[in-house]
């Protein structure tokens, strides 16, 4: 008797502008999602609020993560405003190995380091709102930044989808949540699918279509 080959692992790599949805979405995914988990990213930074350890963040010392980064115990990392995050290797491994979907929340940046060292395994998605103007409302709705810092979030935007567009497979115009997770969820679905030489045809067209070359992206500079 022959039973269904099990589903490979997989690194689903999600990133996007600020103010995209992209951490909601994530979220979303893996509630629904059998076998899918958030990757934990280490960080230098001090926690927030009600943030845990290893939970939210594993939170290393200055000096901690530098000598990680030494070993080579990161998948990827990378400095943002002046705080160091990254993904430990073993994160990534278990992943694999127990056939998991690892979704990673992280930047451009950092995908590009995972599409790089796991090309079969990474899946990339970039999340975008539907023009930047929506962008700039969804930003200003917060209440939380001044004029300036919207500025500068609106222009680093444009500058990660740029990078996306030159890496990323698939890109997910967040309009409305419950559309764009059915989008993300067939785009998975189906690489975990051709990866064991099977086919959804209604799954594949609603991936296909989520192609980055079939986009639109010239609102954003790309």
């Amino acid at each position: 008797m022959s039973s269904e080959p099990s589903a490979p692992g997989q690194l689903l790599v999600i990133s996007a502008p600020s103010g995209a949805g992209k951490t909601t979405l994530a979220r979303q995914f893996v509630d629904v999602t059998p076998g899918a988990r958030f990757s934990v990213s280490a960080t230098t930074r001090p926690p927030r609020g009600t943030e845990r350890d290893g939970v939210d963040y594993h939170f290393l010392s200055p000096a901690d993560f530098a000598a990680r980064v030494a070993a080579g115990d990161f998948a990827e990392w990378a400095e943002v405003h002046q705080r160091s995050y990254g993904t430990l290797r073993a994160t990534v491994e278990e992943a694999l190995a127990g056939g998991a979907v690892a979704v990673f929340d992280i930047d451009v940046q950092g995908g590009t380091q995972i599409l790089d060292r796991w090309p079969a395994e990474a899946v990339s998605v970039l999340v975008v709102p539907p023009t930047p103007a929506e962008l700039e409302r969804r930003l200003r709705g917060r209440s939380t930044e001044s004029d300036e810092a919207i500025r500068l979030r609106l222009a680093a935007a444009r500058t990660e989808v740029s990078r996306a567009a030159a890496r990323y497979r698939y890109v997910i115009v967040n309009d409305r949540l419950e559309e764009a997770l059915r989008r993300l969820s067939a785009i998975s679905r189906t690489a975990r699918a051709q990866r064991r030489g099977a086919r959804d045809p209604n799954e594949a067209a609603i991936a296909a279509a989520c192609l980055l070359e079939r986009a639109d992206l010239s609102a954003w500079g790309a």
